[in-house]
């Protein structure tokens, strides 16, 4: 008697709870204090349970806003940026972002809303197959069937997003399942037997590796997004001064290098500096960590790194040899895996005569650009930025020139204070990322950079700003065109402009006014910077429209199909 009175008080214990209720309790145990969303009709129940919580809600404009936001926050925080939008289109409005959060590695945890259950299938008001949708762009993702499955789902849904190569992860909440009442578990542990991570190297790989090192004339490290991820910077500046190897950067991996150091020869790839593209092309010990060898990197791989010997660490092993041949493969995560390196690698190659050569290179071809006339470069635009802010602050683009030349010229010396839609290259990313970054580091200063093209795209968050009162500096860089495409039809087209010019324009500055927010008009480099400083010192939302040259392009380039050893534009 005595044992079945205990099992029964036991099972008195068991929380009642509806889905919603329990979402919000899993939410709450992983530690989020802010969301990003967009309520509507699938998702109200769980609107309802948020209503009684205590978490911070961040009221997108639109849903494209609230995932680019969280990935803004993602990047500057390392914590996910979790997002809530409902079934339909509410759902497939965050695909863009979904997708761009994938490719450059940002640990999200979206949260949609789906019809009830029992009409999924059926073509029902606002459905959409958002699992089947995003199954190529997520990590993972899950749809919820029983309400007791959620405590689980949301604990491995964060396990997922956060561990190995970071990423996004959707669950899908049909309808009912949010109102379900059932017996609350919390889930306190992940099993996964099919998702073990590799964190710690291969100790003998390690060893080929400082082998390596110790006999290389021509080293280079190329430091990628990997590093920052890993919160590897420290041991990636040990290895560099320990053997005296020169670093470049990919153009997500900036920051993770101090840019002002000896050793740095700037970013690589498209738009890099003639030194870092000529050094991976003539070195004979290439050390890639975190980063994937993409098409924007390598240029035309018939060229690239031919003369080196190819290493390569990363936590995912799908990128090792997926885009150059891998000598010295070595999966795990960058932190451990240099700091094995530190210990491993105790003699150092003669490398003083390719750091002398490459830093001639440097002094012989610096990055360029004619500052002549009256009118404002966009070069000088960022570096006027950089010194105001004394490379301090978060700068979050969009894509294309303005991203490029922000990349270039604003020197990024910290690491996560630059936000940029690398892989996927999406126009409207900039702006909602600031809000993110700004909410994820309120201390610091945040700066969107954006072109006139892209910030029409997602300009509507101005009311985010106007309803937090949010100190976000958006700098439009003004060329009235769509400038990279325009760039791209002036030297490979012939100069035929076929939609890339906008002559009709908004007047942002009284488009920021609509929305009770300062802004200025900049036309010149004593503009840009009082203007710029102004904005500042305001501590409040800031829009500069910055009408720069309209003919100016982005050099050095790589063309299509060329060698990285191949750039135009590499001098005046």
């Amino acid at each position: 008697m005595k044992a079945s009175w205990v099992a029964e008080e036991e099972k008195s214990k068991v929380l009642k709870m509806s889905g919603a209720d329990m979402l919000m309790e899993g939410l709450e145990k992983e530690g989020v204090d802010v969301l990003f969303g967009y309520p509507g009709g699938a998702v109200l129940p769980i609107y309802d349970a948020l209503y009684k919580k205590n978490i911070k809600h961040i009221l997108t404009r639109h849903e494209q806003g609230a995932i680019h936001a969280a990935q803004g926050f993602a990047r500057v925080t390392g914590k996910p940026g979790v997002v809530i939008a409902t079934s339909g289109p509410g759902a497939t409005n965050l695909v863009t972002g979904i997708a761009d959060a994938m490719i450059d590695s940002l640990p999200l945890v979206i949260f949609t809303g789906q019809v009830a259950t029992s009409v999924i299938g059926t073509d029902a008001f606002q459905e959409a197959d958002i699992v089947g949708i995003t199954m190529p762009i997520t990590k993972h993702n899950y749809q919820v069937r029983k309400v007791e499955e959620l405590p689980g789902i949301i604990k491995e849904a964060f396990h997922v997003a956060q561990t190995g190569r970071p990423g996004p992860v959707l669950v899908d909440i049909p309808k009912d399942i949010s109102t379900s009442i059932g017996s609350y578990k919390p889930s306190n542990e992940v099993d996964l037997p099919g998702y073990q991570p590799t964190t710690m190297p291969n100790l003998l790989q390690v060893k080929r590796l400082a082998d390596a090192i110790a006999q290389a004339k021509k080293p280079v490290i190329l430091a990628g997004a990997g590093v920052l991820f890993a919160k590897a910077e420290e041991e990636i500046l040990a290895l560099a001064e320990q053997h005296r190897i020169p670093v470049t950067n990919t153009l997500l991996g900036l920051g993770s290098f101090p840019s002002d150091h000896p050793l740095f020869l700037g970013m690589a790839g498209m738009h890099g500096t003639y030194t870092a593209n000529t050094a991976l092309h003539e070195c004979d010990l290439l050390i890639g960590i975190g980063a994937r060898f993409d098409d924007r990197l390598t240029g035309n791989l018939a060229h690239f790194a031919k003369k080196a010997t190819v290493a390569h660490i990363d936590i995912d092993p799908a990128e090792i040899g997926k885009n150059v041949e891998t000598l010295i493969p070595i999966v795990g995560c960058a932190k451990h895996t240099v700091a094995a390196l530190l210990r491993e690698s105790t003699t150092s190659g003669d490398t003083a005569e390719w750091v002398y050569q490459l830093a001639e290179l440097k002094n012989s071809y610096p990055l360029w650009y004619k500052n002549e006339g009256e009118v404002l470069k966009p070069q000088r635009l960022l570096e006027i930025i950089h010194e105001e802010t004394k490379g301090e602050a978060i700068v979050t683009t969009d894509v294309g020139q303005h991203q490029m030349w922000t990349a270039q010229y604003y020197g990024f010396s910290k690491p996560n204070r630059w936000v940029t839609s690398g892989g996927l290259g999406t126009m409207g990313f900039g702006f909602p990322a600031a809000i993110g970054a700004k909410i994820g580091r309120p201390e610091l200063p945040v700066v969107a950079i954006t072109g006139d093209g892209g910030f029409q795209m997602t300009l509507q968050e101005l009311s985010v700003l106007q309803e937090m009162k949010l100190p976000v500096i958006i700098v439009i860089v003004n060329n009235q065109s769509l400038g990279m495409v325009r760039q791209w039809q002036e030297i490979f087209y012939e100069e035929r402009y076929s939609e890339s010019l906008l002559p009709v324009q908004p007047d942002f500055v009284k488009l920021a006014a609509a929305y009770g927010i300062e802004a200025a008009s900049v036309t010149t480099e004593e503009d840009a910077r009082s203007k710029f400083a102004e904005a500042l010192d305001s501590k409040a939302p800031f829009l500069l429209d910055c009408r720069v040259a309209s003919d100016e392009n982005v050099y050095p380039m790589i063309a299509p199909g060329k060698g990285i050893h191949q750039m135009i534009g590499v001098k005046p």
